[in-house]
Formats: C-alpha cells, sequence, structure tokens
C-alpha cells in the first residue's frame, strides 16, 4: 500500500543509502505509485502490467523485478509488515516480553496512521479495491502467512514456548481487528470512530493473549 504520508523509510534514512540502493527504491516507490493510481481509476482487474509499466516509462521486466507478481504492484508493504512484526520482537529492550513489544507496534502504527494499522482518513478508496478484487484479496491471506512466518522466526530466537503458536495466534488477532476495521471504513464510517475502536479492540486482543500464558 503506497502513502506519500507514511514512505517505507525516514528521508534522513534513505539518504544514508548507497547512491544504487537510493534509485532502486525510488524505482520501486514511482512503479508502485503509479499503478496505484492506475488501479484506482480502473479497477485492478482492468489494468495491466505492460500498462504500468509504459505509464512508468520502464519495461515490464523491470517491473517484475521489483514486484514478482500484479497484486504486490498494490500490496507493496507485505515485506514492511514482516520486517516490522519480527524486528518488534528483535529489537526490544532485554526485559520487555515479546508481546509488550508486539502491542507497543500495532498502537504505534495506529497512533501514526500507518497504513499497516488499515486505518486512515484516505485509505478508504484503497481498501475499496482490494475488497472488490479476489486476487488481492488472496494475496493479502498470503501476505499474512509471510508475516507469520517471519515473526514466528524471531519468536524462536526468545524463551517463548511455542513460537509458532505465538505467532500464529497473534497474527491471526491483529488481522481481525484489521479487517474489521477496514470494512467498516469501506462503508463510510467516521475514521475517528474506527480509529477508537481499533484500539479498544486491540488492547482487548493483546491483553487476552498475554493471559493465554504464551510467554515464557
Amino acid at each position: 500500500m503506497t502513502k506519500n504520508t507514511e514512505p517505507e523509510a525516514s528521508a534522513e534514512a534513505t539518504a544514508e543509502l548507497p547512491l544504487r540502493e537510493r534509485k532502486k527504491r525510488e524505482t520501486r516507490q514511482r512503479i508502485s505509485d503509479i499503478a496505484t493510481g492506475l488501479f484506482r481509476e480502473r479497477g485492478f482487474d482492468e489494468v495491466t502490467v505492460a500498462e504500468v509499466a509504459r505509464a512508468a516509462g520502464v519495461s515490464t521486466m523491470t517491473v517484475f523485478n521489483y514486484f514478482p507478481r500484479k497484486e504486490d504492484l498494490f500490496l507493496d508493504r507485505i515485506p514492511q509488515a514482516a520486517e516490522l512484526f519480527a524486528g518488534a520482537v528483535r529489537d526490544r529492550a532485554p526485559d520487555e516480553p515479546p508481546l509488550a513489544a508486539l502491542r507497543r507496534l500495532a498502537l504505534r502504527l495506529l497512533d501514526e496512521g500507518h497504513p499497516l494499522s488499515g486505518v486512515g482518513e484516505t485509505f478508504a478508496p484503497f481498501w475499496g479495491i482490494l475488497v472488490a478484487s479476489p486476487a488481492l484479496r488472496a494475496r493479502a491471506r498470503e501476505g499474512a502467512d509471510e508475516v507469520e512466518r517471519a515473526l514466528a522466526g524471531a519468536l524462536a530466537e526468545t524463551t517463548v514456548p511455542d513460537p509458532a503458536l505465538m505467532a500464529a495466534l497473534t497474527v491471526a488477532a491483529y488481522r481481525t481487528v484489521f479487517l474489521t476495521s477496514v470494512r467498516a471504513l469501506v462503508v463510510d464510517t467516521p475514521v475517528t470512530e474506527v480509529a477508537r475502536t481499533h484500539r479498544t479492540r486491540l488492547e482487548t486482543a493483546f491483553t487476552a493473549l498475554e493471559r493465554a500464558g504464551l510467554q515464557a
């Protein structure tokens, strides 16, 4: 999901990258932005990768070099989601339980209006496109599986007794809250109301996970 208000990396961090890597990220972002614009105008299923390539001034092969499949042009934040959830566990303070770190991440994403929270003033058209496309919905489910595997890998480095189970339950809980908020936005529920409910349900979900005794 591309949003100009929430780039994948800060401008400062991007500026510190080698020129080649910086240009690659800029190209990837530009292709995704153009694709998202076309999908909004005409619908996901009505736009081809070749059309995206032409609009972006690159070859179709270049598009596939950055995005393995068409759905990834739209759902371009799946790798970022995997990194964020795994990173929350790996980068937490030594005395912070993994679930506490994941709760903190989830609430931070909401507070920042990050696309991965699902809740934002301008997100409804994006989610409308996703809901209308079986291919995008299928890719989103695969993306949740990818996040779950990444999280399980990070949890396996901790003393959590059953990393796979904790990862599965955490991602399932987050996904349930996320999807409920998305559906509310699509039917024009006020964003402030959605955000308030989203926060309450996140807190409830993580409290339930903590009470389940999954942590060491």
